[in-house]
């Protein structure tokens, strides 16, 4: 399983235009064995097997790269992974972008700990799990990401006291929601929807970036 998934994700990144180092992949590889390590308990997540696990899961995260690193600039920014289950993208992105402080919330406990636990195992001093419910945030976030979370009204709304001033929203999601963006608060715009291509997975994936309307 090692072999292939060093083989999956270095070939995947490659697809992304993607420079990881050998520490990153070997960080990636680590954390898809904390996931199954801990899944045996904690069911964080329902995918078992590790090429799915590679493509739906690591590769999928992987895509928020080039799109975020264009946004940043390599910014030294905080993120904030909301519903983030077992650290999807926001391990990921914390493994791939050190420049970033990412903290992943999630309401569930044993979620943010087993995130706290990829932070000490992988010694990443730049990610953090937070048990808590989003709308009680009030730390500000240059930017706030989900991945298949919840509606673009609910995930706005939820998350709103987090955001920092200047800051937007990054939500990974399948088809265009293009009715979700209709439904958007009358003070939040989407100023950006990009497709996005997952390595070896045929579906449709895309990112909606959003602000805040300035009046």
């Amino acid at each position: 399983m090692s072999v292939n998934l060093e083989e999956g994700l270095r070939a995947g990144a490659q697809v992304l235009g993607l420079a990881l180092s050998d520490t990153q992949i070997q960080h990636l590889r680590d954390y898809a064995a904390l996931i199954q390590k801990w899944n045996k308990v904690y069911n964080l997540t329902a995918l078992r097997d590790p090429a799915d696990m590679l493509t739906h899961h690591l590769l999928d995260s992987l895509t928020a790269i080039v799109p975020l690193l264009r946004h940043t600039q390599g910014r030294a920014i905080n993120v904030l992974d909301v519903g983030s289950g077992g650290g999807l993208p926001g391990v990921v992105l914390a493994i791939c972008m050190p420049e970033l402080n990412v903290s992943c919330v999630d309401t569930v406990a044993k979620k943010a700990a087993f995130v706290q636990q990829v932070a000490v195992s992988l010694k990443l001093p730049n990610l953090r799990g937070l048990h808590a419910r989003v709308e009680a945030l009030t730390d500000p976030y240059q930017v706030i990401c989900s991945r298949a979370f919840a509606s673009l009204p609910d995930f706005v709304t939820w998350s709103r006291s987090a955001l920092a001033e200047g800051g937007v929203w990054m939500a990974m999601k399948g088809k265009h929601p293009q009715g979700e963006i209709d439904a958007l608060p009358a003070d939040v715009q989407a100023f950006h929807v990009e497709p996005l291509t997952v390595p070896g997975l045929d579906v449709e994936r895309c990112m909606v970036w959003m602000k805040p309307k300035t009046v």
